[in-house]
């Protein structure tokens, strides 16, 4: 028996393995130098033409383009050609100059795609401006490229500064610290994490010991017992270590000394196996990677023993044994006739079991809280299968597979490979089932009540029927018992008597039943079969009886011939005895002739005639030779009196073969007719055809053969035609009148049928669901066949119908279409004006949504657009079917506050439009059900209330406006500061709030309207424009507010509005004229060194602002609206006034903007460190900060310098040795990790070898990252991540792999 595992616990620890082998094959690796390729020659060789002349040649023609560019041009200028048709032929030129002269691979004009692709852009361009005459603006392009070569923007010390010195400092981030991890080996236990067992056929295994880069000479580990926990320890000499190395290094290549040798150590106890110490050829531990080995008892499964044989209906009463490690999977086939089906069982464990691998797995199995390891140590649990047996046959169970939780699998369906890890049998346990059926038997014969008629002497067996399902031979025999009395002891009633006598039987058939001879009544009582008993069914009792034996007796007349007095016949009178039907055997022959013909007569009654007419002449002997009856077998007839003799001379004679023969025929059809003879031939023939009062006789004369056919054709009239023999002569010559005649029905007209007319018309509009009659008009005989068919359909539908004036019933609506017509003797023609007929249904009434209307379908409602309290809507929905129409509805009303309320309404529609007023007076939901709906032919439909229609829509509040303060008089003054000019609203509604704002001057006499959209909170200060504010007083009113929903509330009078408006809310506002000054970024107080302090001035240009910064007061003049200097260093920068050349005053104010200086970051106090650790262990990396906590920084591993040397970047090299320019390749980049850090400093311990750098730093207020470059610094400055307010508590570490990154941000 072999062993398989699935491993439960090899998720730590496969990933320790798979660090270490990369580690492994990074330090063996060795770079691939590609052979050395010829460099690619243009497609002018050198041989014709050198590179520079190539060269010459492709400037030639780019400046020839050009010219012929700019004559182009010059006819654009003069209206001389098309501009569209001139831009599409160089846009056109210009493709196949750019991307086609690359393909020529001329030296030093072999770019790339990227540079074709912006060179053919750029000529593009340029062709646009020049082909539809705009002018370039040179002027723009020169005032752009000197702003590139000299950018200075004055700071908040007032003076000019650039600022890409500002945002490009390298000296924030310094500092590298490079890890070299020293080769060291190592040893692991079990490194695949699998799992073993051991069975009595399987009494060793080997588990494998990896080591990696030493040679050990000592291994021990330690074995803790499944049963007591005891710990022991084993040893692996030196001796042994090195024959289990040796047998290693041959299952590698020789000459292979850097790859892992794996040691198989032998193993023939179960336990938990655990890597103790490994020690090296140095005397040395060797490193030791967390690891285990379980080994238990492997899986196994037995059936226990039951019955085989089951009777139908039965339980299986199965039980399956598994033993080893729970929780168990059993999966177990089941065939039952051959039908096979697989079931399987799950997590198949005792009661109250605790085990470590039911849940999350840990690096070790044998954990602090799971020291004892009984879950480990095998069960026997057993797992009934008790199923109904309700199918008769044969059922096998066989246990497929069972597993344990270790995922050992012990595998019965096959016999696997020998590399196949599972444990095996040639025949896995099974449990055979033999289900027979509960036989049920009757005493089943054609004749009620059931009798036997049986020959005196003889026996018969009872008519026993026994149903056993199908089952066949493998319930066989079947056990009778039954009760019988002789026929003189029956009751006079016809029951058994009391002496009656019961019987038992074995029969071997299924319809074989007992032999019995005696007469009398036998009875059924019970049955069963080898197995199960059965069922007795009506009826049971069947009578015997012995009939008489059959005889005969003959009495004969001879027939003569009136003419002749001839003897042309016997006529012979059979009596008979015995049970009918008789069947009479006798034989005929003349003139002593060898021929002899028999015949058999079979004779119904007790008396029967037989009429022997020769058709020749000759001596005719008739011999009755045997007889037979229902009972009796064939009796044979030996008396003189059954033989009878005659000489036979027939006359002359003709008839029809079909005698009295009539049928029907179809105008100008032919009818045969068969006439036989009698007597001595030949014959001469004369017959006549009667019709219509008219004969035509007709004479055939020289027949020779006894039987002939006459033909009678001609037959264009409809009518009865009689044909009728007149007589025949013999060779005797002696005439003979006949009067066998035969009738022809010949029919007047072809049949006909076409579609009658309803109301007038063949098309019909019925009510739906209702079938139609169509009406059909047949000529001709009942019954006819009909077939028609439907519009929608190319298959004919074949219809009998029994009555001239019938009908089609049919139920779909289209055109129906009569093809083909036959009555019961000939087929017939079609109306072509009567060949079609149309139903059509009245549609049902139905209700839906116009497509005008403004709603959405959503979740199977219709959403209409919100509207606002008071406003009048309405939806118009589509009614179709037949007016007028009758709509219910249900109207819910769900307030915003409150409980719902429900109304039913009515709605009639005298056309298929109908408008549905909205309900606006209540702001909420309001939704609109339609459950029924009927016309003036249809009533409403159930069904109709499932599928409702459903409106729904929301009903928005108006919102309000006004002064939190009402009644007060405001002033202000142009001098004073700009922040005292607010006045405060209160607002309610969705925000944001539309407010429209009147400001009316006293000597204005209209007053200027100012709009506030996007009013984001309810409570609003309101900041008078100083553009509408002069010296004098001013009214501020609210007019108008409007919320997110649309919804308006007017304060004053709105011209063909339906509401009286609310009296409008006013303040009076005394204003003096001054500047101000206004923050474009209002709610930013915070910024970083670099970023732009921008303001809006309000005024009179040119402004003068004082602020201050660092405590020093500064000013500076603006010429224009737009003030703004950049942050050149750390500060409080403080605007405290301002003031215009109109005002008289200064504006005083105190806004206040926070500049913070850039976080730093230095890695080992900001030096490049190198140092090297062994594999394993960790190094310190030290990260200094500068600025205010909490720190958010990005750091990258780069490769050393001998894991760059990649065989791309070696092959790079060597394609570089001929060019002039060698671009120093950066590192690739291994790993990029964000850390948060709540103090000024952060320590982490890092395994990995590489170079860490760090890229990018955030402090509480700012950010910083360079970019990465060939100089390693970036211009620009980037933030990592958002703000961080005060902190996020807990250290946040993000790590991601990166192949080959050159750029970091």
């Amino acid at each position: 028996m072999s062993a398989t595992g699935t491993p439960l616990k090899a998720r730590a620890h496969g990933l320790v393995q798979k660090v270490e082998e990369t580690a492994s094959s990074i330090a063996h690796a060795r770079p691939l130098v590609p052979a050395t390729q010829e460099p690619h020659q243009p497609v002018i060789p050198f041989t014709i033409l050198d590179g520079p002349s190539q060269r010459a040649y492709a400037v030639a023609i780019y400046v020839a383009l050009w010219a012929w560019r700019l004559y182009d041009w010059s006819k654009v200028l003069n209206d001389d050609a098309d501009s569209l048709l001139l831009f599409m032929k160089w846009t056109v030129i210009d493709g196949i100059y750019m991307y086609g002269l690359p393909g020529l691979r001329i030296p030093w004009l072999e770019w790339s795609g990227p540079v074709s692709l912006v060179l053919f852009v750029t000529h593009a361009i340029l062709n646009w401006f020049l082909m539809f005459g705009i002018p370039i603006p040179f002027g723009s392009w020169l005032v752009l490229l000197t702003k590139l070569l000299y950018d200075r923007e004055l700071a908040v010390s007032e003076r000019k500064v650039n600022p890409a010195g500002i945002l490009r400092d390298s000296s924030l981030i310094l500092g590298k610290h490079t890890i070299h991890i020293l080769p060291e080996g190592s040893a692991v236990l079990n490194p695949h994490a699998e799992s073993y067992c051991l069975s009595p056929s399987r009494t060793s295994i080997d588990i494998p010991i990896r080591i990696n880069q030493t040679v050990p000479v000592l291994i021990e580990l330690t074995r803790i017992d499944l049963f007591t926990n005891a710990n022991e320890t084993l040893v692996i000499p030196a001796k042994q270590v090195k024959a289990l190395k040796k047998q290693a290094d041959r299952q590698l290549p020789k000459g292979d000394i850097s790859s892992p040798r794996y040691l198989q150590f032998h193993v023939k106890q179960t336990g938990f196996y655990k890597l103790q110490k490994v020690v090296d050829e140095s005397g040395l531990e060797v490193q030791r990677i967390s690891s285990d080995a379980l080994v238990v008892v492997c899986p196994s499964a037995t059936v226990k023993p039951a019955p085989a044989q089951k009777c139908r209906g039965e339980l299986s009463n199965l039980v399956v044994q598994l033993h080893g490690t729970p929780p168990f999977k059993l999966k177990y086939s089941r065939t039952v006739n051959r039908e096979d089906k697989t079931f399987s069982f799950q997590s198949i464990q005792p009661e109250n079991f605790v085990s470590p691998l039911k849940g999350q797995m840990s690096d070790a199995l044998v954990t602090q809280s799971h020291r004892d390891l009984f879950w480990a140590r095998p069960h026997q649990i057993d797992v009934p299968l008790n199923e109904s047996l309700n199918t008769v046959g044969h059922w096998l169970y066989s246990i497929d597979e069972v597993h344990d939780a270790l995922g050992n699998s012990a595998n019965y369906s096959h016999r696997p490979d020998d590399d196949e890890r599972v444990v095996a049998k040639r025949d896995g346990p099974q449990q055979i089932f033999s289900v027979d059926a509960r036989p049920r038997a009757s005493l089943s014969t054609h004749e009620s009540p059931c009798q036997l008629k049986v020959a005196r002497g003889r026996s018969a067996r009872l008519p026993l029927v026994i149903d056993d399902s199908g089952q066949g031979p493998t319930a066989l025999p079947f056990t009778l018992l039954y009760r019988f009395t002789p026929t003189e002891e029956l009751q006079p009633n016809g029951e058994h008597s009391a002496n009656a006598s019961v019987r038992q039987m074995t029969v071997r058939g299924a319809v074989e039943g007992p032999l019995v001879h005696e007469p009398g009544l036998y009875t059924l009582l019970s049955v069963s079969s080898r197995s199960c008993s059965g069922e007795v069914l009506e009826p049971t009792s069947c009578l015997l009886i012995n009939p008489p034996e059959p005889s005969l007796s003959v009495v004969s007349t001879d027939i003569y011939d009136t003419c002749a007095g001839n003897p042309i016949g016997l006529q012979v009178d059979l009596d008979l005895i015995g049970t009918p039907p008789f069947r009479i055997n006798y034989e005929t022959y003349r003139n002593r002739e060898k021929k002899v013909q028999t015949y058999t007569v079979l004779v119904e009654g007790l008396r029967h005639q037989l009429e022997f007419k020769p058709s020749e002449a000759g001596h005719y002997i008739y011999r009755f030779k045997s007889i037979k009856d229902s009972v009796y077998d064939l009796k044979v007839l030996s008396d003189d009196s059954m033989v009878l003799r005659q000489d036979v001379k027939p006359p002359a004679s003709a008839r029809f073969a079909q005698h009295g023969f009539w049928r029907e025929a179809c105008l100008d059809e032919n009818v045969p007719l068969n006439v036989t003879f009698q007597g001595e031939g030949p014959w001469d023939l004369e017959y006549e055809v009667v019709h219509n009062g008219k004969r035509q006789k007709h004479e055939i004369k020289g027949i020779e053969d006894g039987a002939h056919e006459i033909n009678i054709d001609g037959l264009n009239d409809g009518g009865e035609y009689t044909v009728a023999l007149v007589s025949v002569h013999d060779s005797t010559r002696c005439k003979v009148f006949l009067k066998d005649e035969s009738k022809i029905d010949v029919r007047r007209q072809r049949p006909k049928a076409g579609f009658g007319k309803l109301e007038g018309k063949r098309t019909v509009v019925s009510l739906q669901g209702r079938g139609v009659p169509l009406p059909v008009r047949l000529t001709g005989q009942a019954p006819w066949t009909v077939k028609y068919r439907h519009s929608d359909s190319t298959n004919p539908v074949t219809k009998k119908l029994n009555h001239n004036n019938d009908h089609l019933e049919v139920s779909k609506p289209g055109t129906y279409e009569l093809i083909d017509v036959r009555d019961a003797v000939c087929p017939g023609v079609v109306d072509e004006s009567a060949s079609t007929f149309t139903v059509e249904w009245l549609p049902r009434p139905s209700i839906k949504v116009s497509e005008s209307a403004a709603v959405d379908l959503i979740g199977g409602k219709y959403i209409k657009k919100n509207v606002c309290e008071g406003d009048e809507d309405a939806t118009e929905i589509t009614l179709t079917g037949t007016p007028p129409y009758y709509v219910k509805y249900q109207q819910r009303v769900t307030p915003q506050h409150g409980s719902a309320s429900i109304s039913n309404k009515e709605l009639t529609a005298g056309l298929g439009v109908a408008s549905v007023h909205m309900e606006t007076r209540t702001p909420g939901i309001i939704e609109y059900r339609f459950t029924e709906v009927a016309d003036n032919l249809y009533d409403a439909d159930p069904r109709d209330r499932q599928q409702a229609l459903m409106i729904q829509q929301r009903v928005n509040p108006k919102p309000t406006a006004s002064f939190t303060t009402p009644g007060k008089t405001y002033k202000f003054c142009k001098e004073e500061s700009p922040g005292e000019e607010i006045i405060p609203l209160t607002l309610t509604g969705t925000p944001p709030f539309y407010l429209e704002m009147g400001i009316k001057h006293h000597r204005q006499p209209k007053p200027e309207v100012v709009r506030i959209p996007n009013i984001q909170n309810r409570h609003y200060d309101f900041r008078i424009p100083h553009r509408l504010l002069a010296q004098g007083s001013h009214t501020i009113s609210i007019r108008k507010i409007r919320d997110s929903h649309n919804c308006l509330r007017t304060f004053e009078p709105v011209v063909g509005g339906n509401t009286a408006p609310a009296p409008a809310p006013h303040v009076l506002v005394h204003v003096a004229d001054a500047p101000s000054i206004s923050p474009l970024e209002a709610n930013r107080r915070d910024y970083c060194v670099g970023d732009w302090i921008e303001y809006h001035l309000s005024g009179t240009p040119p402004f003068t602002v004082f602020y201050t910064f660092r405590g020093t007061e500064r000013k500076a003049t603006s010429s224009t609206t737009n003030f703004r200097r950049i942050a050149e260093s750390p500060g409080d920068f403080t605007i405290i006034g301002i003031a215009d050349q109109a005002s008289g005053c200064r504006a005083k104010m105190q806004i206040t903007k926070v500049i913070h200086s850039m976080p730093s970051v230095r890695i080992s106090k900001g030096r490049e460190t190198k140092v090297d650790i062994h594999e394993g262990g960790t190094a310190e990396i030290v990260f200094d900060f500068q600025g205010e906590a909490p720190f958010e920084f990005t750091y990258i591993r780069t490769a050393p310098p001998t894991l760059s040397n990649d065989p791309s970047s070696q092959s790079s090299s060597n394609k570089n040795k001929n060019k002039k320019h060698n671009n120093k390749v950066p590192p690739r980049i291994l790993e990029t990790k964000t850390d948060i850090s709540q103090d000024m400093s952060k320590t982490i311990r890092a395994s990995e070898e590489g170079t860490y750098e760090a890229i990018a730093i955030k402090d509480r207020w700012c950010g910083y990252s360079k970019v990465g470059g060939k100089d390693g610094t970036g211009k620009g400055r980037g933030m990592i991540m958002g703000s961080s307010g005060e902190g996020s508590g807990k250290a946040r570490v993000e790590s991601r792999d990166v192949k080959d990154e050159r750029l970091i941000m």
